[in-house]
């Protein structure tokens, strides 16, 4: 059953299910086995994914605790294209339609497909 609620919990298992999802895309995946390595549960993956997590309930609830700057390390990564980050978004609204009923599914669409669009500019893609 869909969520209609914003918790930890619920961005978690979303979190984990787009993950999964990129770690298996061929355009994707690699460029998270490069830096996290191909096992989700590996400490290093079950930090960005508590990152992660933190990150999405801090930017649709403005309660967290997530004070990083998420840019920088997408600014570091050889090969970007317009098309990983046309991918990354198509595989993320898929998730976020598993997880969560249409209003809230469409905050996350909305939030995302804004970072996307900055950190393209940002690239100059």
């Amino acid at each position: 059953m869909k969520s209609d609620e914003l918790t930890k919990e619920n961005i978690n298992k979303l979190v984990i299910i787009f993950y999964t999802k990129v770690l298996n895309n061929e355009k994707l995946g690699p460029f998270f086995v490069q830096k996290l390595g191909d096992d989700m549960n590996s400490d290093i993956w079950q930090e960005h994914i508590k990152l992660l997590t933190e990150f999405w309930y801090t930017m649709l609830t403005g309660l967290g605790n997530y004070n990083g700057r998420p840019f920088p390390p997408h600014a570091q990564i050889m090969g970007l294209n317009r098309e990983a980050f046309e991918k990354w978004l198509e595989l993320f609204f898929q998730s976020v339609d598993k997880v969560f009923d249409e209003k809230i599914a469409n905050k996350f669409k909305e939030r995302s497909s804004i970072i996307a669009s900055n950190f393209m500019r940002n690239l100059q893609l």
